[in-house]
């Protein structure tokens, strides 16, 4: 009598329910298909707090986890196996009964300049004075501001479709919008981008984790974890992990100007350049620090320590000053 072996149940990965989302999951899917092609696959979508409220900007909110509270609740209960999460919108504490599993390789990290298609404009210095940023992010307003003050900036929400067609509206305010360049490619709208937005070039620093997709699991389940371990990317963990580190370090959430660039300088050697800005971009603080990072622990240290530095030159007072003027919510 031959025995055979019993059919593993469908991992069952869970998104929000953009465009974006699905596709990143259908992006893990295929990729765990490969790896597992035994396995069956399902994707269960979820409108979160963050989708369902598309007035309210982001800063308003005052919260860390407008994308992945009700996700969590389906994983805990069992009902989700893995969430797959752009890594900037996961808090840098996570519940008590998740992990952080997996990191894939990370896609490009940088912002990006979309102008509004009926108009000439190729990049941030070409704006006129006056000219109207669409963005829901202080982290990318403030870095602006600091740098463009001549700018106005108006919030716009909404997923990449959402956002390009209020963008193009002939009615609506708005003369471009600053939004994730990882965003933008895998949806198919790489050819909207006029400018790539980094230090360098534009002076915007990304966020924290931005480019990278997370992978969420119950704490202890190993059997999951095993498998996506096989997806994680070792530098883009580690380089992410830092980040992560500098933004628990700080206390900050997605919602304040905390901007970062890391960057391998040799094959065991991590640089971390970060900047704190107020909301009005008149004051700012900005540090570099390099070492040589193997471990997560290794990581994590270079990330408290690059937040130390700082906290000593003044950070720590103006995202304070910034907490204390933040709207009161209901």
């Amino acid at each position: 009598m031959v025995e055979t072996s019993p059919t593993l149940p469908p991992l069952r990965i869970g998104t929000r329910r953009s465009n974006l989302a699905v596709v990143q999951a259908e992006g893990i899917r295929d990729s765990l298909k490969r790896i597992a092609p035994e396995r069956s696959y399902e994707i269960e979508t979820l409108r979160t707090l963050g989708d369902r409220d598309q007035l309210t900007a982001l800063y308003d909110f005052g919260a860390k986890s407008l994308w992945t509270t009700e996700l969590e609740e389906k994983l805990v209960s069992g009902e989700l196996d893995v969430i797959v999460h752009c890594l900037k919108d996961m808090p840098t504490t996570l519940p008590d009964t998740c992990e952080l599993a997996a990191i894939p390789p990370r896609d490009d990290p940088r912002d990006a300049l979309i102008v509004k298609s009926s108009l000439p404009y190729t990049s941030i210095k070409e704006l006129p004075k006056g000219a109207v940023v669409g963005t829901s992010s202080v982290r990318r307003s403030a870095q602006l501001r600091r740098l463009y003050p001549y700018l106005r900036f108006a919030n716009i929400r909404g997923n990449v479709e959402t956002r390009l067609a209020k963008l193009d509206n002939p009615a609506s305010e708005y003369t471009c919008m600053v939004m994730s360049a990882a965003g933008l490619e895998r949806v198919g709208r790489k050819f909207r981008i006029n400018q790539y937005l980094c230090s360098k070039d534009g002076g915007i620093f990304h966020a924290v984790g931005q480019g990278a997709l997370g992978l969420e699991i119950r704490k202890g389940d190993t059997k999951t974890q095993e498998l996506l371990d096989q997806l994680a990317d070792r530098k883009s963990t580690l380089a992410c992990l830092a980040e992560r580190s500098l933004m628990r370090t700080l206390e900050g959430g997605c919602s304040v100007p905390i901007g970062v660039e890391t960057e391998w300088i040799r094959s065991d050697v991590l640089k971390i350049t970060a900047l704190v800005v107020s909301l009005d971009g008149s004051e700012s603080v900005e540090d570099s620090l390099e070492a040589r990072v193997q471990t997560v622990d290794e990581a994590t240290e270079l990330g408290k320590k690059i937040a130390a530095r700082l906290v000593k030159a003044g950070a720590e007072a103006i995202l304070k000053d910034i907490n204390i003027n933040r709207p009161p919510k209901d």
